[in-house]
């Protein structure tokens, strides 16, 4: 992923690029009921690579299916790519885990940049305190086997809701995960370094007592004005 791109997606939040979708049409980006297992205190960012699960089928989904080296939640921890986001379509049920430490461990060592998933993580407060970004839904401890079978590897899914491709651009923040679709990633990123450095002069401005009338959004020509001068003074 170009550097200077995941620069600028590192310091915008997540309702930031919603908007910026939004004046672009799209309403759905942002993945429903799903939060940091812990804060991090800086935006995961990173491609999609995503595993799809489907409910699962009892003589299919015993314990020996984690002895097969192609099972494919096995297969996804060893080749999701680093610099990539794991997306995992659960279904967005959290009655059985989707991955627990040891996984999330084995991820965080290959230099991937985060996880997410619509379902729940085990040992999720162990997964908390590992440095790599982990979202789900909420802790949950049965084995995915007892309620889903993984079965594909990097195609389109459906998580929270909203669609991924592969090669989708995923930003997580403290407060959650939105979808970026990778052909609009470059204009978006851009626009929302724009709009942050005018959210962050509004911020300011309301601090020392501006009606926010006219201020937010501009459209008086004295907080234009002074919004260049702001530019002007912190190089932004």
């Amino acid at each position: 992923m170009d550097q200077t791109l995941r620069a600028q997606l590192s310091g915008v939040s997540v309702a930031t690029l919603a908007t910026a979708l939004f004046k672009r049409g799209l309403r759905n980006q942002v993945i429903q009921n799903v939060r940091p297992v812990a804060p991090k205190g800086r935006n995961m960012i990173g491609p999609a690579f995503t595993l799809r699960y489907i409910p699962a089928r009892e003589d299919r989904n015993t314990l020996a299916e984690f002895r097969k080296p192609t099972h494919p939640q096995r297969v996804a921890i060893e080749t999701c790519p680093p610099g990539h986001v794991l997306v995992m379509d659960s279904r967005k049920d959290a009655r059985a885990a989707s991955a627990g430490d040891i996984l999330i461990t084995r991820l965080q060592m290959r230099g991937v940049a985060g996880v997410v998933t619509d379902g729940g993580f085990r040992d999720a407060a162990t997964i908390g305190g590992l440095d790599i970004p982990a979202y789900h839904s909420r802790p949950s401890s049965p084995t995915n086997l007892t309620l889903h079978e993984a079965l594909d590897l990097n195609v389109p899914i459906g998580c929270g809701d909203v669609p991924v491709f592969p090669n989708d651009i995923i930003v997580g923040d403290d407060d959650c995960v939105i979808v970026i679709p990778q052909e609009i990633v470059a204009e978006v990123a851009s626009e929302a370094v724009e709009m942050t450095a005018y959210e962050d002069f509004v911020v300011e401005q309301v601090k020392a007592g501006v009606p926010i009338i006219g201020l937010y959004p501009g459209t008086m020509p004295e907080h234009a004005e002074a919004f260049a001068l702001w530019r002007a003074r912190t190089g932004r």
